[in-house]
């Protein structure tokens, strides 16, 4: 396992994050804090949730598990804030002083841990001006509740307009950003990940699996397995977006990794996750297993080694001026937050 610096701020992460999304909801608890502490064996150090994660049970099984595991001092913690946590209360949601702070006091129960390494928005609010969001968060890391801020699929246009803002005012700055980045959506190599290296921001790509469909489990002109998740998303508001996965370019796609899969004796899915480990610019890329078996493949990402030849041949097919699955909460172009539950 390589560590790496978390943009600008010395603090050395492991080159894969555990994403804990899964755990107290698909994944049992159980289950979920054994992976936790085969993360940690394997030498990752870095473990990234929400508090809209299966509402709160997501940072109660993590608090759990690094109770019982003694190792909350060795683990730069992760969560995020901004989701609605009560369907019935609209205070329980965005971006705003009063739920920022309601909601890090909340996460640091269930975590059961006086500070949270990097505390981040979960995504952008067009109804918040920043300066109202960092003033929060900078009294936050004052308070010594929170060390580092940082920001989730936000556009680099809104990252910028954050340093410039933190800059003017006197604020603590975000250090990371989580974009979406696979194979199938290079999107961010446009702007983000050049501002990213510009200003020493931390890139944590998200699904880097392109939610599933990268392990090689979808065939081509077969139905959709129901019991994944992109059978789950085809069904919500996401369905226009995931459909695009399904296309003959992706399929196209997948082919070629998995030919370079076989060649090297490995699973797709270690491939497709050592292409955006290796990729200039990035700091830790969040895994999101739901069981042990997926987290020990994950894990054997890291030995897996690309030519150029390979990443030849897959830039061939996955150019990223022609994304296949856009980067959807760039522009926010026609994005509708109630369509997804958020303010």
């Amino acid at each position: 396992m390589q560590y790496r610096s978390l943009g600008r701020t010395g603090v050395m992460v492991s080159e894969l994050c555990l994403g804990c999304m899964n755990f107290g909801g698909k994944t049992p608890e159980d289950e979920s804090m054994d992976i936790i502490d085969k993360s940690i064996d394997s030498g990752i150090n870095f473990l990234d949730t929400a508090n809209v994660y299966s509402r709160g049970e997501s940072e109660t099984v993590v608090g759990k598990a690094l109770q019982r595991n003694g190792k909350r001092e060795q683990i730069v913690l992760a969560t995020k804030v901004h989701g609605r946590m009560d369907d019935d209360d609209i205070l329980m949601a965005g971006n705003n002083r009063r739920h920022i702070i309601q909601q890090c006091d909340a996460s640091l129960k269930r975590l059961q841990t006086d500070y949270i390494d990097l505390y981040q928005i979960h995504r952008p609010s067009n109804n918040v001006p920043i300066d109202e969001t960092l003033r929060a968060l900078d009294d936050l890391i004052r308070a010594g509740k929170v060390r580092y801020i940082g920001t989730s699929t936000f556009p680099a246009w809104r990252v910028m307009e954050a340093i410039w803002v933190a800059k003017e005012l006197g604020l603590n700055r975000f250090v990371s950003e989580q974009p979406p980045y696979h194979l199938l959506d290079r999107s961010i190599e446009r702007e983000l990940i050049p501002m990213a290296q510009t200003y020493g921001t931390a890139i944590l790509p998200w699904s880097p699996l392109a939610r599933g469909f990268l392990t090689g489990k979808y065939k081509r002109g077969e139905d959709i397995p129901g019991d994944t998740r992109l059978a789950s998303d085809m069904q919500g508001p996401f369905k226009k977006r995931t459909g695009q996965h399904f296309s003959d370019l992706a399929y196209d796609l997948l082919d070629v990794l998995i030919n370079i899969a076989d060649e090297k004796g490995v699973t797709p899915s270690q491939v497709a996750l050592a292409w955006v480990n290796q990729k200039q610019g990035v700091t830790s890329v969040i895994i999101g297993p739901r069981t042990m078996e997926q987290l020990e493949d994950n894990l054997g990402a890291i030995d897996v080694e690309l030519t150029d030849e390979d990443h030849a041949k897959l830039g061939a097919v996955a150019e990223p001026e022609q994304a296949i699955v856009p980067y959807y909460h760039g522009s926010m172009i026609n994005f509708k937050p109630s369509e997804y539950g958020w303010l």
